[in-house]
């Protein structure tokens, strides 16, 4: 069973054994989920959801107070995806910090272990997520799973065992545990709801229990993940001889260094067209006014975000035209503000699927995008957007983001996050909880 596998990795890492550029690529994903999360603790999720939860514990909720470590998980992993700014991998088609790195902190803190653990669990929780959404896509994401929620619950599950320090067969349970629970439906995120957010706070919170209950003698199946009514069968239906693969896959590279890091505040698939447009806009200083019309030739997925008439900002996120409307007329930025202005720009956006770049997906997300004005016509192609590894952010692009999102923070002090291995976690807590008091 793969879960054995998966088990003897999580024992078997250590920070001490890790490469250097892994350690590195956690830090900045640590960074990015501290900008992400306290921004989006502002946001309407966020706060419905924190302000249901206790108030005592020993686990700081990002922007707030102190509760227990499952309901700290479930908060941050709210706030890190309610704003849609969180990292991703596009191979396994998921979001992974939002969901490993709330269960990793809310422990770590509670548990009073050391900036190294919290690496460790960081870097075996996004191998484990990433892992699962590989094997079971695209099989998955057509059925109609967000592998956010699901394959995300594995790698919270993952994570939490590593601070815990479970052994082999306490780990296996844990992740029979986590996969009974995993959850998230597309259509929640499809229809402009904040029912996307809770995908990762409750795979992060599902993870967490999952690795409590296992330490306490609390039983999974062994089976749960290519069992014969396990994940893979019941939600994807996959070759076993994928499962194999992965198996083998697991020991021969670290999925974090695939990660991405996001520039703007819709979903992903939208990114390549946006940056494309940007780029059209600033080359020839295209005045929005004269934009005639906006063709989009892009891959499947993106294609289908064709909702014109969005009724939420968390429909705005999901809108190809809209977004693209408010990137070329005045930005993008987290608030997502429409009106008639930008509906009518949006108006003039439109969207195929060309086979051509279809074929080069999921390794690309290709998208061409032709602007008309009435002065002539431009064109640009982008395979790839920003933050992906090809492309990536450094440390300065992750704390530009930071500033942008929350302003009254004293960047200065963020500096020490180039060095978590030095520190006590509840140190960097007390550290994070000054400069969030401070603005």
């Amino acid at each position: 069973m793969i879960t054995d596998s998966l088990a003897s990795f999580i024992c078997n890492t250590h920070y001490e054994n890790l490469p250097a550029d892994v350690v590195e690529k956690a830090k900045l994903c640590f960074m990015d989920f501290l900008g992400v999360s306290l921004g989006g603790s502002r946001t309407r999720s966020s706060q419905i959801i924190g302000n249901i939860v206790g108030s005592h514990g020993s686990s700081t909720i990002i922007g707030g107070s102190k509760t227990s470590a499952l309901e700290a998980s479930l908060v941050n992993g709210v706030s890190a995806h309610s704003l849609d700014l969180d990292d991703g991998h596009r191979q396994a088609q998921l979001h992974p910090g939002a969901c490993v790195i709330p269960a990793a902190l809310s422990l770590s803190e509670s548990h009073e272990v050391s900036g190294k653990d919290l690496i460790e669990s960081m870097v075996v929780g996004y191998q484990i997520a990433v892992l699962m959404g590989i094997i079971a896509n695209p099989n998955h994401r057509r059925r109609g799973f967000h592998s956010t929620g699901t394959c995300g619950t594995f790698g919270a599950a993952a994570a939490a065992s590593k601070v815990l320090k479970l052994d082999e067969e306490s780990i296996v349970n844990c992740f029979g545990l986590a996969g009974t629970q995993a959850a998230g439906l597309l259509e929640s995120d499809h229809a402009g709801t904040m029912g996307k957010h809770l995908h990762p706070g409750r795979a992060a919170q599902s993870g967490v229990l999952s690795a409590l209950i296992a330490q306490k003698g609390f039983t999974g199946a062994k089976s749960i993940i290519d069992g014969k009514e396990g994940f893979l069968r019941a939600t994807s239906q996959i070759e076993l001889a994928k499962i194999a693969i992965a198996k083998e896959d697991l020991w021969k590279s670290y999925y974090i260094l695939g990660v991405y890091f996001k520039k703007y505040p819709v979903c992903r698939h939208l990114h390549s067209s946006i940056d494309a447009a940007m780029s059209l806009m600033q080359k020839n200083n295209i005045n929005p006014d004269n934009i005639v019309n906006v063709t989009v030739n892009t891959y499947k997925i993106a294609a289908e975000h064709d909702e014109y008439h969005p009724h939420s900002p968390e429909a705005v996120r999901q809108s190809l035209p809209v977004s693209l409307a408010l990137a070329i007329s005045k930005g993008l930025n987290q608030t997502l503000h429409i009106n008639a202005e930008i509906l009518n720009l949006a108006s003039k956006v439109s969207m195929k699927c060309d086979p051509n770049l279809e074929s080069l997906y999921p390794e690309q997300r290709p998208s061409q995008v032709i602007i008309t004005t009435r002065e002539g016509s431009w064109e640009e192609t982008v395979h790839l957007p920003q933050g992906e590894p090809e492309k990536p952010f450094n440390w300065n692009d992750i704390l530009t983001k930071f500033r942008l999102l929350n302003p009254e923070v004293d960047l200065k002090t963020l500096n020490i996050m180039k060095n978590i291995e030095s520190y006590e976690v509840t140190e960097l807590i007390s550290i994070i909880n000054r400069f969030v008091r401070k603005g």
